[in-house]
């Protein structure tokens, strides 16, 4: 079985450098609670984007990975726009008998939307996002998207965008927290709503 996710971020890391390769970006990044137990060759989602830890080294309670990336990772994700201190959202993949908090993540990203509104109602923060017909055909009103690899709730739904509503523990404990107007997230839509669309079609 191929590694999936849950959208439940277990941490933010931090981006220590990007260095380019021959034919990849070399990114390498600082974490806390995902480093127990990691090893090379397992999956990690960075931004909800599913990576394979080529290199590990450990420094006291912190353990320092690096992944490589091809072409069409760098170009297709938010990944390119980080920078040496920038947050990311890790989430290590599911484990057989593991609990499911949010909904099915594969880690393979539709497309990147673009951030429109990004204000605080009350205690809670209101998320807009636009996004090209190619991921908007899989957002329904209450169904899920992980942006950013974060499972979310669609709370409204237009022809060209998307609303959410974040609250304060996502805000604070996510990259989301980083983000402003104009930003890039990366997108996976519900796989279901995939799956749905070829069963139709055949």
């Amino acid at each position: 079985m191929r590694d999936v996710f849950t959208g439940i971020v277990e941490e933010t890391g931090v981006v220590d450098s990007i260095q380019p390769l021959e034919k990849a970006m070399r990114l390498t990044l600082t974490m806390r609670k995902c480093g127990p137990g990691l090893k090379v060759g397992d999956s990690l989602a960075v931004n909800g984007c599913c990576l394979t830890v080529a290199k590990l080294t450990t420094k006291g309670r912190k353990k320092t990975a690096q992944f490589d990336l091809l072409h069409e990772t760098w170009t297709k994700t938010n990944l390119q726009y980080t920078r040496a201190g920038s947050l990311v959202n890790l989430e290590r993949s599911l484990e057989a008998g593991g609990r499911l908090g949010g909904h099915f993540v594969t880690g393979h990203i539709d497309g990147m939307g673009k951030i429109l509104k990004w204000e605080k109602v009350g205690e809670d923060h209101q998320l807009e996002i636009g996004a090209a017909a190619e991921v908007m055909r899989y957002i329904v009103l209450k169904g899920s998207v992980a942006v950013d690899g974060i499972s979310l709730t669609v709370a409204s739904v237009e022809k060209d965008s998307f609303g959410i509503w974040i609250i304060p523990h996502t805000h604070k404990v996510t990259a989301l927290n980083e983000r402003a107007v104009g930003d890039a997230v990366n997108l996976e839509a519900d796989i279901l709503g995939k799956y749905v669309e070829r069963f139709a079609g055949s």
